[in-house]
């Protein structure tokens, strides 16, 4: 059975840094690409970054210099890393792991965690 199992959210004051995980299970971590996605009350879900096998990052604009993905396969791990958070990242983020073969394939995903940016 695949579990994606986030920890990390949390409320931050705008400025600070948060730092969340995706623990993997029932998979065999190193050969997903994997990413975060977040989506805010009333917004459409956002693709904030992702990575691939070999560690290719690519972010959204909104974040990209501010937040860092990275993936630790022996831990079987993925993180983000936020840094100089804004109240516009408040939103419930989600990880997903990928792996498809042309259009054979399967995506799984974690239960959300939620960040919230506020004073």
């Amino acid at each position: 059975q695949v579990q994606l199992v986030e920890s990390g959210g949390g409320l931050v004051q705008p400025g600070g840094s948060l730092r969340l995980s995706c623990a993997a299970s029932g998979i065999i971590f190193s050969i997903y690409n994997m990413g975060w996605y977040r989506q805010a009350p009333g917004k459409q879900r956002e693709l904030v970054a992702t990575i691939t096998t070999n560690s290719s990052t690519n972010y959204s604009d909104s974040v990209k210099g501010r937040f860092t993905i990275s993936r630790d396969n022996v831990k079987n791990t993925l993180y983000l890393q936020m840094n100089s958070l804004k109240p516009e990242d408040t939103a419930v983020y989600y990880c997903y792991v990928s792996r498809f073969i042309g259009t054979t394939g399967r995506t799984y995903w974690g239960q959300g965690t939620q960040v919230t940016v506020s004073s």
